[in-house]
């Protein structure tokens, strides 16, 4: 299945919020998208409401279905919360991470610039998007890719206290996944639980 590159309002309006950053037609039309949309509100069942989650998760960190299925296997094999472990890997992906830091715009953007050989992990230059950057690694900007205009644009006036598991440094563009970052420090508007029952029917 190829990942959704089609018209992202839609989506935002699916979901009832901007899941890949502010959105002007959200603001305009806050309801389904639809001949009806505004006017009758069908109630989901309960596999429904869990599949939405899924798919929210899915089109916010941009993973595509097998690779959200690995993620979650790999989640369940570990000590913990499930749901909680999953959004932790997701959060860890080495094209989150890049976007987290300021150096991309988007986490699609954050995408390109990995595969594009932009980005290094502890000096190396790493090209695969979906690398789990552990606590302590450092994450780049290759030296020759610094002057990008998408990378400078992004950085210019970005707020890096707002991840205090992220550590950034202006003078040589290089990060810091200081630790995984707790379930209550991660942003995104997304409820693991259904997810886990999703999968475990």
């Amino acid at each position: 299945m190829a990942r959704y590159t089609g018209p992202k309002s839609k989506i935002a309006r699916k979901f009832g919020e901007g899941i890949f950053g502010p959105d002007k037609v959200l603001s305009k039309k806050n309801y389904p998208p639809g001949q009806h949309g505004n006017t009758r509100r069908r109630k989901s069942s309960e596999y429904g409401l869990q599949l939405r989650e899924k798919q929210k998760a899915k089109y916010t960190y941009g993973v595509l279905e097998k690779q959200f299925r690995n993620l979650f296997q790999r989640a369940e094999s570990r000590q913990g919360i499930t749901g909680e472990i999953l959004l932790q890997l997701l959060e860890s992906r080495l094209d989150n991470i890049v976007f987290r830091l300021g150096i991309a715009p988007t986490r699609a953007a954050a995408r390109q610039l990995v595969t594009h050989r932009h980005i290094t992990v502890n000096g190396k230059v790493l090209n695969i998007p979906s690398y789990t950057v552990k606590a302590g690694e450092l994450v780049g900007v290759r030296e020759k890719s610094k002057s990008l205009e998408i990378i400078s644009d992004s950085l210019a006036g970005f707020n890096h206290s707002k991840y205090p598991w992220l550590e950034w440094d202006d003078a040589s563009k290089v990060g810091k996944l200081l630790h995984i970052p707790e379930r209550e420090e991660i942003p995104e508007n997304i409820k693991e639980q259904l997810i886990v029952e999703l999968y475990s029917k």
